[in-house]
């Protein structure tokens, strides 16, 4: 499994993160390459991810792995690792814990922030049967909402995916609690009143940060085989 790309201070700077971006470059830069796969039966594919909401999304993270494993499920508590993430883009951890799931093949990570409106663009190793994909990261203008997809991909395929609360931080909607613009508050943490198990999220529907608000699906994903 590999991680990819890096992000620089000045890159997550420029685009208003302000203090979410301590979280974003060592969710990319504290770790190394997980280890050779197979390369009799690696089979590289592209992941195209589309921010079809308000919110700037965290780089998106893309797992490849069989469609035994799940990252999460609706319904159950957030492990640690995906609360960090889906509170303050941290993607360390979640990584480090991927790297020994069985049956996970590949993990890699986008190299900045995905813009309203724009995509970003993934590259891992899905060979042998490792042909179901998770994309992952947080909407960093909320408390702990984060987008996902899964879905099985044999040479290439268009699906969506939603925002989800991780249940592990209250929805107090308010800038003291959340890291992305215009707040620059990560880290802090009111977990009093969490949900504690992970659901659809139900956006921002009260407080001064409506403008961000959002409709499900939240992303739009192209999957596609890279030609040999």
């Amino acid at each position: 499994m590999k991680a990819q790309s890096s992000i620089s201070t000045a890159n997550v700077a420029n685009t208003g993160v302000g203090r979410l971006g301590l979280a974003l470059v060592c969710a990319v830069a504290l770790f190394g390459a997980f280890g050779a796969t197979g390369a009799a039966d690696a089979a590289e594919y592209e992941v195209t991810v589309y921010n079809a909401s308000p919110q700037i999304l965290s780089p998106p993270m893309v797992v490849s792995h069989q469609s035994s494993v799940s990252v999460f499920e609706v319904g159950s508590a957030a492990s640690d690792e995906l609360a960090a993430l889906a509170e303050d883009a941290d993607a360390e951890g979640l990584i480090a814990l991927l790297q020994t799931t069985s049956g996970v093949r590949d993990v890699a990570i986008g190299g900045g922030v995905i813009l309203p409106g724009s995509s970003a663009t993934v590259r891992v190793d899905a060979g042998g049967s490792a042909r179901t994909f998770t994309i992952l990261g947080m909407l960093v203008t909320t408390n702990d909402t984060f987008y996902s997809a899964t879905e099985r991909v044999n040479r290439g395929k268009t699906f969506y995916g939603n925002a989800y609360d991780a249940g592990s931080e209250a929805n107090t909607l308010s800038c003291s609690h959340i890291p992305g613009p215009p707040c620059g508050n990560g880290g802090v943490r009111v977990t009093a009143g969490a949900e504690g198990a992970v659901t659809i999220s139900q956006g921002i529907n009260r407080g001064t940060l409506r403008e961000f608000d959002w409709r499900n699906p939240t992303v739009k994903i192209k999957v596609k085989r890279v030609a040999e």
